[in-house]
């Protein structure tokens, strides 16, 4: 006797389980998905690329759904460029102004690195950058125990995590806030001049307040608290 499912067909070695069939209907639909989404999975890894100066992870990719065998055929193809172990440039997209700050960024981003004080500061447009060197900032506890970074990227770690009011992301990379950045530069004993300068920018241009800037520095030392209130004096004065 057959099947239910098969009650009606004219020939019983040509009637497929019904249970088949479905199975077989899921199969093929999951594959007309993976297929329709190739252009839409491409698409998205150009928007994360173009939006940080055409670098990306295997990780940022594997998201996308990108396996690692599938990221060695787009290098082979020629489609992706490998730039180190995880660390991918997407070949056509623009170079950008910053592109050394997003790669090096990108490597510790996994760190939860952020870029900081004199690289955040010419980014922010407040000041012409002072040093060579790319500055991240990262919890302690991740601080690379072996050299990862280029010898012109200067570590910077915290102990304390950094509120999400003290990042933001802005020209393809997180870094920390005017605020946060101004206090930085402060802290680390920059020329009185620079933090003055940075200081009556920011507040010209609207990008942080003086009151968002006394919050930052509450908790810093009294030289770096009088640094900053110099400069909103000298601020005002101008006004």
């Amino acid at each position: 006797m057959g099947s239910p499912e098969c009650s009606h067909a004219r020939d019983d070695e040509h009637c497929v389980p019904l249970y088949i069939r479905i199975e077989y209907i899921i199969w093929d639909m999951t594959k007309t998905t993976e297929r329709l989404s190739r252009t839409e999975k491409l698409q998205r890894l150009f928007e994360l690329a173009a939006g940080q100066a055409g670098h990306f992870t295997a990780a940022q990719a594997r998201e996308l759904g990108y396996s690692a065998r599938s990221l060695v055929h787009h290098v082979n193809a020629g489609h992706v460029e490998r730039v180190s172990r995880g660390f991918y440039r997407l070949v056509g997209v623009p170079v950008g102004p910053h592109e050394d700050i997003v790669a090096e960024w990108l490597r510790l981003a996994p760190r939860r690195a952020v870029v900081s004080h004199d690289t955040a500061l010419a980014l922010y447009d407040l000041a012409p950058s002072r040093s060579h060197e790319i500055h991240l900032t990262l919890p302690r506890t991740s601080r690379p125990r072996a050299p990862q970074t280029a010898s012109a990227v200067a570590l910077h770690t915290t102990t304390v995590p950094l509120r999400r009011d003290e990042v933001t992301n802005r020209f393809g990379v997180q870094l920390t806030s005017a605020a946060r950045t101004i206090a930085d530069v402060a802290d680390i004993g920059a020329d009185p001049s620079v933090v003055i300068e940075a200081t009556g920018r920011a507040v010209a241009i609207g990008l942080v307040s003086p009151k968002e800037l006394r919050a930052a520095v509450r908790r810093r030392s009294a030289r770096v608290r009088q640094l900053v209130e110099r400069a909103l004096q000298e601020v005002s004065a101008r006004a």
